[in-house]
């Protein structure tokens, strides 16, 4: 499978040890940035990983940064992206079985290579369940849907 990869200053060493267990695993790594380990702005790579993955252009996407969470906020202001922030492998599993995410974002400064390894592994591993997952991931995509139309705002109906 295709997999975009990005990461920030903090995630940049992460990401290489991600780039390289993605190719031992036999996936075609995508590498978005950073390019170093020099100060930058996490949403940009957020950004750049998240329209690949909402175009097709690969299957999943991993960030990584300090902690994760910042990379997924910024993922998941893009349509179509259910982006988690996952520090041990029964979130990672659960959250590709029941909530069918297609962005990983991991924390650098939260997890090690090796606790980082078995979280990437255990999510590339699990699949979507579907069945009453899959009514609740439609209502995920129902409630982006209506709330980036324009049509509403904070709750408030808008003409």
């Amino acid at each position: 499978m295709k997999i975009a990869v990005g990461s920030d200053h903090a995630g940049y060493r992460l990401k290489q040890e991600v780039l390289d267990l993605l190719r031992e695993l036999g996936h075609e790594a995508v590498d978005m940035g950073a390019a170093a380990e020099d100060s930058v702005d996490y949403p940009d790579f957020a950004l750049e990983v998240s329209l690949a993955v909402t175009k097709g252009e690969a299957g999943l996407g991993i960030l990584a940064c300090g902690t994760g969470l910042g990379m997924a906020i910024a993922a998941n202001k893009v349509p179509g992206i259910r982006a988690v922030t996952c520090s041990d492998t029964f979130s990672a599993r659960c959250s590709r079985e029941h909530n069918d995410a297609n962005v990983l974002c991991i924390g650098a400064r939260v997890i090690g290579s090796g606790l980082a390894r078995d979280v990437v592994t255990t999510w590339l591993s699990a699949r979507f369940l579907g069945g009453r997952h899959e009514r609740r991931v439609a209502k995920i995509a129902e409630i982006e849907k209506e709330y980036l139309s324009g049509k509403r705002a904070g709750g408030v109906e808008h003409d």
